[in-house]
């Protein structure tokens, strides 16, 4: 019977997932993460070449399932009306969803947990998180454009760093609401940040 390489491939970008979430990077050590897969250092060379290659690997996968996401809330929230700022409302609450959603079932943020240890990691991996950010920029910045030509704002604004404030609250929510051990400080922070928005462009 042939083995499933995609199989293994997987369960080994899952486990180092949850090990550089729970424990950084640098300490996530190639051994504990062969044992955790179930596999061998034969094993996680045949799909990766060196760790660095993993961590580029499992930032490229998270990195695609984020934008996968990004994509569907916007679609989402452009089935639900016509007007953009209801829209752009309309994502801001999956967002807070997907970000509460996150909070309960893991330990932190996998981006964060490379950007705290960028010195040991490529340019490549710090690229890809770069680019991802860049990626939601652009999406909630064209959701902006709309907005502004059917609802111009009561002040002069920014619309580009309106655009990286959605990013900027949620993971900031993330790391207080760790350290505070309150899960509601998410919620709290994100339903501000739509509150904002209606008043702003109401």
């Amino acid at each position: 019977m042939p083995r499933n390489g995609a199989a293994t491939r997987a369960r080994i970008l899952d486990v180092t997932e949850r090990l550089v979430v729970e424990k950084g990077f640098a300490d996530t050590s190639l051994d504990e993460i062969i044992a955790a897969a179930a596999t061998t250092k034969g094993g996680l060379f045949h799909h990766f070449a060196s760790k660095q290659d993993l961590g580029r690997a499992v930032i490229e996968r998270y990195a695609a399932q984020d934008a996968a996401t990004q994509e569907e809330m916007i679609r989402r929230g452009e089935e639900s009306s016509a007007d953009p700022l209801d829209q752009l409302l309309t994502y801001v609450r999956l967002m807070t969803d997907t970000v509460e959603e996150q909070f309960r079932t893991l330990p932190g943020c996998l981006f964060a947990s490379f950007a705290y240890e960028r010195n040991l990691v490529d340019d490549s991996t710090k690229q890809l998180i770069a680019d991802n950010f860049r990626f939601t920029h652009a999406s909630v910045r064209r959701k902006l454009d709309q907005v502004v030509e059917r609802h111009p704002p009561r002040q002069p604004v920014d619309l580009d760093a309106i655009a990286d404030q959605i990013t900027t609250i949620a993971e900031g929510a993330f790391v207080m609401a760790r350290i505070l051990d309150d899960p509601a400080v998410v919620r709290a922070q994100m339903d501000q940040f739509r509150r904002y928005l209606e008043l702003l462009f109401s």
